[in-house]
This record gives C-alpha cells, structure tokens and sequence, in this order.
C-alpha cells in the first residue's frame, strides 16, 4: 500500500495509545506479570488460594478461570499467579512497532452473518485442537483492490468488542511469529442488525498488537484461522516484544 501523509492529531494519538499498550502490559496483572496458570484435571474441584500461593510473595496476585476441556467436555478449574517481579517483567524493554500509516485505516463493513455461529480457532497450547469461539459476522475490507472476509470472533473487553486474530506475510520475520490481534468496538452490539445486513466500520490496523503470549508462556492465545492470514506484508502496528540480553520465553 501506498501511505499518504499523517496528521499531527492522529500520530499524537497513536503514541498515546502506545504508552497505554506499555502500561497495560507492565501493570501488576499485565501479560508480563503471568507467571503461571495451572488447571485441575477435568471434573475435579478448584485448587485451594492458600495451596496455589504457596512458594510465592505476599503481593502476588491471584486468579480464577474456567475452561470446558477439550477432550471431556467437562468443566475444567484453573488459576493464574501474577508477579511484578517475574522474569519477563524484569527482562522487558519495549514493544516495537511501525510508525503511524494513514494507508493502514481501512473503511470497509461489517456483515452481520448468525448470531450464533461459532468457528473453531487453534490455541497455541491445544496441540493443534480446536475451541469453538462465537463469530457473530465477518469484517470485509479492500487491499489494493482485492477484497478479504476476516472472521472477527465477540468477546468483552471494556464492553462488546470484535476481536480479530489474523496473520500476514510478516510474521515470523518483522512481526510476532503466531500473528496478532485487533480489537474493534462491536458494530451489532446495538441488536439493530438481522442475519444479512451489514454496517460500514473502520478497521484501524495501527491498533494491532501482539498478543498475550508474546509477553507471557503461561497464556494460551487463538492462532488465526486460515481465512484470516492475509497474503500481504502488512506493515502496521505492534511488531515484536523487546527484551534485554538473552531473556526468552
């Protein structure tokens, strides 16, 4: 794509909006601060706090999650321990990312598909299994005049979001190797759509980022499907996660 010059607005607004990244990732219950997520066999009862905690600090945090297993189909109880002084907080230095592209804000539309379709996506931890994710509608734009239909799964981050988990030519080389994320406001959170109808949205590319498991190999992130990975180097954006020294995942 050809780039057109960026307003003074939109580039300010960009680093402020990459200053939220860095603070988000390096708060007390940011991806850095994973250190680990543990789940009990399938069926079986929640680990006790007292018994997770053991063997770490006082101000760590801890969390609850759930999961249906895949193999079972039975309620899985798990845990996340969150620590500022884990390796990865202390190893980190910055998220690189390409300078603010005009050419990357695409106005397309959002197509309103069936309320409760759901599309398996790979998890990089799931060994090549799937889990079932809710994609309500698909998000199609225009590339140098070639359209593309990305599957945008629901989710809630801060209130209804699309959540986008796509891939391109420049992963593994410029970019996070298993792809990156973009999250959108939801266009049918309103329930004014039908199945079949579609309503303009703007898909802003300079908002994606690396995901949770670029920061943390205790998270358990979606791999773009294959309809999601884009022929093209797309060159927006969050690219890699800059740690010091030797520090590796």
């Amino acid at each position: 794509m050809v780039s057109t010059s960026a307003s003074a607005s939109a580039v300010s607004d960009y680093s402020a909006w990459a200053e939220s990244r860095r603070a988000a990732v390096t708060a007390p219950q940011g991806s850095l601060a994973l250190v680990l997520t543990n789940w009990s066999p399938p069926g079986e009862p929640a680990v006790e706090e007292r018994v997770a905690r053991a063997g770490h600090p006082i101000d760590a945090l801890f969390t609850r999650l759930q999961r249906t297993d895949i193999d079972t189909g039975l309620p899985q109880e798990g845990y996340r321990i969150w620590r500022q002084d884990s390796p990865a907080n202390e190893a980190f230095e910055d998220i690189e990312r390409y300078d603010y592209d005009p050419a990357w804000v695409v106005e397309g539309r959002f197509e309103l598909v069936d309320e409760d379709r759901v599309v398996p996506f790979e998890h990089i931890k799931d060994g090549g299994a799937t889990r079932g994710l809710p994609v309500s509608g698909d998000l199609v734009f225009e590339v140098d005049g070639s359209e593309y239909r990305l599957a945008a799964f629901d989710t809630n981050y801060g209130g209804p979001k699309l959540h986008l988990v796509f891939g391109d030519r420049t992963n593994g080389a410029e970019t996070y190797g298993a792809g990156r994320f973009l999250f959108l406001d939801h266009p049918g959170a309103t329930g004014d759509l039908a199945p079949g109808d579609s309503i303009p949205v703007t898909v802003d590319f300079n908002r994606a980022v690396v995901p949770p498991c670029g920061f943390s190999n205790q998270m358990n992130c979606p791999l773009p499907p294959v309809q999601n990975r884009l022929p093209f180097p797309l060159r927006a954006g969050e690219k890699t996660v800059r740690f010091a020294g030797d520090f590796a995942l």
